[in-house]
């Protein structure tokens, strides 16, 4: 009797080493389960790129209007000239919060021509409230889908780890139905497995660096926005009182 089993545990030997290990090869030959998280995991580093890119671009224009505005601000020309000048163009958030403290104005001036203290102090309370809402709504322009980040960072090796642990039980599962064990038949199997939690380090990585600094970015803007809602309080207060 012929013993075809070593001939076939060869075979198969020869046939898995022949494999394409190229990352498209471990690709193809990966399990389904492994290939949708490699395709999850491949899209949320596309859209991560997508969002650094964006938001880098949108944080660099943002702070560029709003320099040459603080500029114009602080150039000792009249506000209410100013006013009109932007009025309808405002480009960035600090002239936007301008713009809405000027209309502010502009309701206060053209009410009752009996003015005491108390609605004094009501106007300055609403523009207070103005001014705090309208940095809210900013901010929350600039951070959307800067979330998005955190979670990709928080969440992709873990996704990728979940890839490669089902990858390599697929693998042993494969391993003890052909009952061949040698380094040939194991490695592609775990390579393709490996290949799940490198894709899941690689999305988490620049997702994280890019958050913290548009985070930090962002957090300076604030105090920059705060600074400017505090100095221009005082600046309507002074107009207010002729002072």
């Amino acid at each position: 009797m012929v013993d075809t089993s070593s001939g076939e545990v060869l075979a198969q030997s020869l046939e898995v080493a022949s494999r394409d290990i190229s990352m498209w090869g471990l690709f193809l030959h990966a399990d389904f389960f492994v290939q949708a998280i490699i395709l999850v995991l491949l899209g949320a580093s596309f859209w991560c790129w997508s969002i650094i890119y964006a938001k880098l671009m949108q944080l660099g224009t943002v702070q560029k209007h709003s320099k040459a505005f603080e500029k114009a601000f602080w150039s000792g020309h009249s506000l209410d000239d100013l006013y009109k000048d932007i009025r309808y163009k405002a480009q960035d958030p600090m002239a936007r919060m301008f713009v809405a403290a000027m209309q502010e104005w502009g309701d206060y001036s053209k009410g009752a021509a009996s003015k005491d203290d108390a609605r004094k102090q009501n106007f300055l309370d609403r523009i207070d409230r103005v001014l705090a809402n309208c940095q809210t709504v900013e901010m929350e322009k600039l951070e959307e889908h800067t979330g998005f980040l955190a979670t990709v960072g928080s969440s992709a090796p873990f996704v990728g780890l979940l890839g490669t642990v089902w990858g390599i039980m697929h693998s042993f599962q494969s391993i003890a139905a052909s009952k061949n064990t040698s380094l040939a038949v194991v490695a592609p199997g775990i390579a393709e497995a490996l290949f799940a939690t490198a894709l899941g380090l690689i999305a988490a990585i620049p997702a994280v660096m890019a958050y913290n600094k548009i985070s930090s970015r962002l957090s300076k803007y604030a105090m920059t926005l705060e600074n400017f809602s505090n100095e221009l309080h005082t600046l309507m207060s002074r107009k207010l009182y002729g002072a």
